[in-house]
């Protein structure tokens, strides 16, 4: 009998899975856990775009759609972009609707990556953009961050450029951070962005936490080049729809039409009854936002006083919702070791920072992204863990 597998493309032996999912999988077969794992908001999907999606459904709205998007929906969204951060795409041939963030992450990368090109990906970030790249047949470089307020500096970035030249094909942009909840500054982007502007470097920007920016200002490599920016965005966070799986990007033209074939015959299209839910969505203004960045606020504020009064140092966060904590010197200091101890001494479930890429280790992300008394209770358990294993050493 021959094995199959052995004669599959073999750099899909060395593409990791996704670790954040299987230990959540693992933590949930552990009776009363309480879990700061999982990115998904524990709010339901507002209901007037509930009600969108459903009368969408009974209107028959469950042909094909457009593959590029319903015209509804890229007008949608071209509106927004400009009346909320002055981004001009023309909605016929500078948008594409996504299956959510991941595929137009995905479709982005494996559009603009030909074999031997390298992509920079800051770090800590999600684990999608390395295994995308490998995936592509690129050469992933993970640039870490740790050392400069988990930031890509311009230093940091020209070093990268100089080292490797004409090899670098796009640097990756995650704004506001997953893990870190770490926020660039325009002024920021503006200097990296001196750094490859006019360069054939593309600019690949995920911004899906853009809506949940809490102390600062919207900032873009779109605003700055737009021409080299592929942007992407989407609903699960900002709008609580992570189970509709729909997202954007934009780009120029030229581009987008070389976007779109990779996404075309990857997945068609997208549902039109999810689209029409998305076009609610944009279209329903801001207060079911608002409400859940100010419960998400509140959340930041309480975690991040705790942890720091348990002896963890972290950096408050501007954006999306997480903490991502050294772990205190009196704790296991291998991440991965500690999150197995917490969860089945303290019931406290938490993500290894070396799941995020170099310079992760030694760190746990947090996700306030579940109700303010689950946090106080997690918080209770987690002090409790820490004054035992202080009283130990």
């Amino acid at each position: 009998m021959v094995e199959m597998s052995e004669h599959m493309r073999k750099i899909l032996n060395d593409v990791p899975t996704l670790k954040v999912f299987d230990f959540s999988q693992y933590v949930s077969k552990i009776p009363g856990i309480i879990k700061f794992t999982i990115g998904e908001p524990d709010f339901d999907t507002p209901e007037y775009i509930k009600k969108a999606g459903i009368e969408s459904i009974e209107n028959n709205r469950t042909h094909y759609a457009p593959q590029r998007g319903t015209v509804g929906l890229r007008q949608a969204i071209a509106d927004t972009l400009a009346n909320k951060y002055g981004l001009q795409y023309d909605p016929t041939t500078e948008i594409l609707v996504t299956n959510g963030v991941t595929e137009g992450i995905s479709v982005a990368i494996t559009a603009i990556t030909n074999p031997g090109d390298i992509i920079l990906v800051p770090t800590p970030t999600f684990s999608i953009y390395t295994p995308d790249v490998m995936i592509a047949g690129g050469t992933p470089v993970e640039v870490d961050t740790s050392k400069t307020g988990f930031k890509l500096t311009p230093a940091l970035l020209k070093h990268y450029l100089d080292k490797y030249g004409d090899r670098v094909k796009g640097v990756v942009f995650v704004n506001p951070s997953n893990p870190t909840g770490i926020a660039y500054t325009q002024a920021e982007m503006n200097e990296l962005a001196a750094l490859i502007k006019g360069k054939p470097i593309f600019a690949i920007c995920d911004e899906i936490y853009s809506e949940l920016n809490y102390d600062g200002e919207y900032s873009s490599m779109a605003k700055i080049m737009p021409d080299q920016t592929i942007l992407a965005n989407g609903f699960s966070k900002s709008y609580a729809m992570t189970g509709w799986r729909i997202g954007y990007l934009c780009a120029p033209a030229k581009v987008t039409d070389l976007l779109f074939k990779v996404h075309a015959f990857a997945v068609t299209d997208i549902a039109t009854f999810v689209q029409d839910a998305a076009e609610a969505a944009l279209k329903g203004g801001d207060e079911a936002t608002k409400e859940m960045d100010a419960q998400y606020i509140k959340r930041r504020d309480y975690m991040y006083k705790r942890l720091t009064e348990m002896g963890f140092e972290c950096s408050q966060p501007m954006g999306a919702f997480y903490i991502f904590a050294k772990i205190p010197p009196f704790l296991d200091q291998d991440d991965n070791k500690l999150i197995y101890q917490l969860a089945n001494e303290a019931k406290v479930a938490v993500t290894a920072g070396s799941n995020f890429g170099k310079g992760g280790e030694g760190y746990l992300r947090f996700s306030y992204a579940t109700s303010i008394e689950q946090i106080k209770a997690g918080m209770d358990r987690l002090a409790k863990f820490c004054k035992k294993e202080q009283n130990n050493v």
